[in-house]
């Protein structure tokens, strides 16, 4: 592996997202500050605890993950496409960089664009006093990993999408509703008897539930369940990704 051919990728990657903060940092740091105010701390006063943690410690990991996976997957999936739209990715198929090198290189890009974004929403959950860490090591375990998952999601949609609408599809429509439906405000006692055997087939309940673990210690679900689920996604799109570059899918047109 040649770590300057790597480390050119990406800051490549980070390149995009500097020149746009506003839309590419400080919107999701607003938007989850709204999250944190109205769900956790203005309604959180009139709920009760949680697995013994208030409302407010209870919901802030599941809006941080959010942001977490969501950022991630855009970077990535911004990234890939706009370098196809431009025609630029073939300046990356003629370089010497190898297929792991380019699903490395657009991982890491896509991971650290979201561990900008969950740093400053940790500085805002401080504020609010919703910030605590149960397993400070688990957390970055888990942060980087659901990073890492939803870089390589985005990755495969920014070679699959034709259009920014096709693009931003995934994020409307699965990512947004699958978060919501995934514990982000409630535990799985709380959902119907149908809801609750839906919810365990669910992969975005095993990243909120293990960061909210990570953060409070409560869990909510088989964390070793939860770990299978996250290292088979990781690995399994891992492969998926490295052979798409391999074979050139929707960039060797």
């Amino acid at each position: 592996m040649n770590f300057i051919r790597l480390y050119t990728l990406i800051r490549r990657q980070m390149d995009s997202w500097l020149r746009s903060p506003i839309n590419s940092i400080v919107s999701p740091w607003i938007s989850a500050g709204l999250f944190i105010f109205i769900f956790g701390f203005v309604l959180g006063g009139r709920i009760d605890e949680i697995g013994g943690v208030s409302y407010l410690l209870f919901v802030f990991p599941g809006i941080l993950a959010m942001n977490v996976l969501s950022g991630s997957f855009m970077q990535a999936a911004n990234g890939l496409y706009f370098q196809r739209f431009m025609k630029t990715i073939e300046e990356l198929l003629v370089s010497p960089l190898s297929y792991f090198e380019l699903m490395l290189g657009f991982t890491v890009g896509g991971i650290i664009r979201a561990l900008v974004i969950g740093s400053g929403i940790l500085v805002i959950g401080l504020i609010f006093g919703a910030v605590t860490f149960a397993n400070p090591l688990l957390f970055i375990y888990y942060t980087i990993v659901i990073a890492a998952i939803f870089s390589l999601v985005g990755i495969i949609i920014g070679l699959w999408a034709n259009s920014f609408e096709q693009l931003g599809a995934l994020n409307i429509f699965v990512i947004t509703p699958l978060s919501f439906l995934g514990g982000m405000f409630n535990t799985l006692e709380m959902l119907p008897p149908l809801m609750q055997k839906i919810a365990v087939f669910n992969p975005f309940f095993y990243f909120i539930d293990g960061m909210r673990y990570a953060m409070t210690g409560f869990a909510n679900s088989n964390l070793l369940i939860g770990n299978i689920v996250l290292l088979t996604l990781l690995f399994g799109l891992s492969g998926v990704v490295w052979y798409l570059f391999k074979i050139g899918w929707r960039i060797r047109e």
